[in-house]
């Protein structure tokens, strides 16, 4: 009998740039202020096109024709119709779109998140054997955050789940929970406000 080489590791994770949400305590679109010469959307684009494979998707609902008519190159644009019931619904029409792929999970909530970091992430999970219901995320001064990486089989039980199930039940089934210390504080931001609009342009302009 011959014997079998060793399995192909799977491939890279696909990127999912959430942005499908009213914005409403921001009073615009937040995937698409301008956040010192760039919008939060371009910025994770940017952030996640060294992944390669196939293009990011960016989960649209109440801003879908904004988004659709902003849409950086490269990317490919999903509709979440179920978009004010939470991000499940969204994560779900990612799995679809993208069936036996881990899933790089990027809400435009957090969108100073490095290249460094994405490949920090990828590594890691890399390392661990890309388990396939895994889920890691990084961790900063005993924090959890953003983006997080969900493996292709737990990614796959989003299927069973209705739209307004919160993405905290996916969690607690990941086999292994993983965490990745880092440097990096803007796995903890969270654009939401005009405040917090302000805040991240100061911290970009340096002041």
């Amino acid at each position: 009998m011959a014997r079998r080489g060793p399995s192909a590791p799977p491939p890279a994770p696909a990127a999912v740039l959430l942005a499908a949400g009213a914005s409403a305590r921001l009073g615009s679109c937040k995937a698409l202020v301008d956040l010192g010469g760039a919008t939060p959307l371009a910025r994770l684009a940017a952030a996640v096109a060294g992944l390669g494979g196939d293009p990011p998707l960016v989960v649209a609902g109440h801003h879908l024709e904004e988004l659709r008519a902003a849409l950086p190159p490269g990317c490919e644009l999903l509709a979440n119709p179920d978009w004010a019931a939470g991000r499940t619904g969204g994560l779900q029409r990612a799995a679809a779109a993208r069936p036996g792929r881990d899933l790089l999970v990027c809400p435009v909530d957090v969108p100073l998140v490095p290249a460094a970091l994405v490949q920090d992430l990828v590594a890691a999970w890399a390392a661990q054997g890309s388990p396939a219901r895994g889920w890691l995320a990084p961790r900063h001064g005993g924090r959890f955050g953003h983006p997080v990486l969900i493996g292709r089989g737990l990614a796959g039980e989003l299927a069973g789940f209705g739209p307004d199930r919160p993405l905290s039940d996916l969690r607690r089934s990941a086999r292994p929970l993983l965490a990745l210390e880092t440097a990096w504080a803007e796995v903890l931001d969270d654009l939401d406000t005009p405040q917090d609009l302000a805040r991240l342009r100061r911290r970009i302009a340096g002041d």
